[in-house]
């Protein structure tokens, strides 16, 4: 059995609230095992014997819209793949802090090609300086005290993919309390 992490976009913002409880009665409804969450913004450890990605993918988006009423993007990561993601230190050099938040954008679908990076918003908001084929390494920069900007927008429009975003330490935490279960 697989231990997978799924990082749910659109999860506890914009009025689209769900608990914890719900979220994995929901999981667990879908037949996944030993289904654990951490904190509020969308993150749910399971495991399974299913080893189509793709058909898991979407039999859960399809059961947390049916539970939900909403449609949630889902992207599904081993724990080796999010530990993969934090060995390669895509971040090295940069330091975070209050003006600064370094972010891991997990993509649905491949990269496009002939995204060149890094990559810098018209207004100075974020930085998209590195990527691997599903996902991209943001370096976000608070404005008045907030994240503004959409680093998704560095994509070609036929980019048809979905991308949800955590802080980089945030992440590293997700794979620690994964480890745990």
């Amino acid at each position: 059995m697989e231990t997978y992490i799924a990082f749910l976009r659109a999860v506890n913002v914009g009025g689209r609230t769900v608990r914890m409880d719900r979220l994995r009665e929901l999981f667990v409804g879908l037949g996944l095992a030993d289904v654990r969450t951490y904190i509020q913004s969308g993150n749910v450890f399971f495991r399974t014997a299913e080893t189509d990605r793709a058909a898991l993918t979407a039999r859960i988006e399809a059961g947390l819209a049916e539970g939900l009423g909403w449609p949630v993007p889902v992207m599904l990561r081993t724990v080796e793949e999010v530990e993969a993601l934090l060995a390669l230190d895509p971040f090295a050099g940069v330091e975070p802090g209050e003006d600064k938040r370094l972010c891991v954008l997990f993509l649905s679908e491949p990269l496009p090609e002939g995204v060149e990076l890094p990559a810098v918003s018209p207004k100075g908001d974020w930085e998209m300086i590195g990527a691997t084929a599903d996902a991209a390494f943001v370096v976000m920069h608070v404005r008045n005290g907030r994240l503004n900007g959409n680093p998704a927008t560095a994509f070609p429009k036929s980019y048809r993919g979905q991308a949800t975003s955590r802080f980089f330490h945030t992440t590293a935490k997700i794979v620690a309390a994964a480890r745990k279960g």
